[in-house]
């Protein structure tokens, strides 16, 4: 199954498939796509970023335009996917408020759990984006958006939920959304967490204690592991050597992305790549 909407005016599109097909599979190597991903009747396993990625059966995935995802086509999931022409999430975030939690918030694609009632919505959400694709007519476009625009709805409440964030107060859920948005718009330059907390006209200690109310990752870590994200990504899918990827990830030094690198993962770089290659 893959239905298609696109638009030739504004390079908008929309699929909504279960990757039975070849050219389902193909959407996976194009670049600039948004992929919600469904584990709708049985656990999945794919391939996000080099690494292997179980979602459990009921389990929605978020994966952005950076994230490099494999599967075969027994994977058994049902996705949405779609670029910025169709939803832009930045240009949208009053709307859905997403960004940051389901996108770009975190080094690994996030996913929620769907209870028994929450299923039930998801299904009617689906059926009815199904049905709309029969429907050629000069409105189609913005009810797909409208559909599309109340599965992130959803999704983004329950995460907040699974996060423990919904109770926050808005000024400072807003706030760990913003530092999450500003690392991934900033972690190649800036490593420290007083760079961000400068840009948020906070003390690194208030953001601290925020982040450990809130009950998400320190404010470092979170630079760290996306840094790491990075640079992983390059020694997997590149053939930039080390030194190369640690000028492009923020260091001036090899000597000090080696010895970080080996700090957050447990071996240097090349070593690293080498053992990745080898449990392929």
């Amino acid at each position: 199954m893959k239905l298609d909407y696109s638009s030739l005016k504004d390079q908008s599109q929309l699929t909504l498939t279960d990757f039975s097909c070849g050219p389902a599979i193909n959407l996976l190597s194009r670049k600039g796509l948004y992929k919600i991903l469904w584990a709708k009747d049985k656990d999945a396993t794919i391939i996000v970023d080099g690494y292997r990625l179980q979602i459990k059966k009921n389990q929605v995935a978020f994966c952005t335009p950076l994230n490099i995802v494999e599967m075969g086509k027994d994977a058994g999931l049902t996705a949405v996917i779609f670029n910025r022409e169709f939803y832009c999430i930045r240009d949208h975030d009053a709307e859905v408020s997403c960004q940051g939690f389901l996108f770009f918030g975190s080094s690994l694609p996030p996913i929620i759990t769907l209870c028994e009632k929450e299923v039930a919505s998801f299904e009617a959400m689906f059926l009815i984006l199904r049905e709309e694709f029969e429907t050629k007519d000069h409105i189609q476009g913005e009810m797909l958006r409208s559909i599309l625009k109340r599965l992130l709805i959803k999704a983004t409440r329950l995460i907040k939920i699974e996060n423990s964030e919904e109770d926050m107060p808005k000024p400072q859920y807003d706030m760990v959304r913003q530092y999450h948005l500003l690392v991934e718009q900033n972690f190649r330059e800036k490593h420290q967490v007083a760079d961000y907390a400068e840009m948020l006209f906070k003390s690194p200690k208030t953001l601290s204690n925020l982040f450990k109310k809130s009950g998400d990752k320190s404010p470092l870590k979170i630079i760290n592991e996306r840094i790491i994200l990075e640079a992983k990504r390059l020694l997997f899918y590149s053939d930039k050597t080390a030194e190369e990827i640690g000028y492009e990830v923020g260091f001036s030094e090899p000597a000090h992305f080696s010895k970080f690198f080996k700090n957050q993962v447990g071996s240097p770089p090349a070593t690293f790549k080498k053992e990745f290659k080898a449990s392929l």
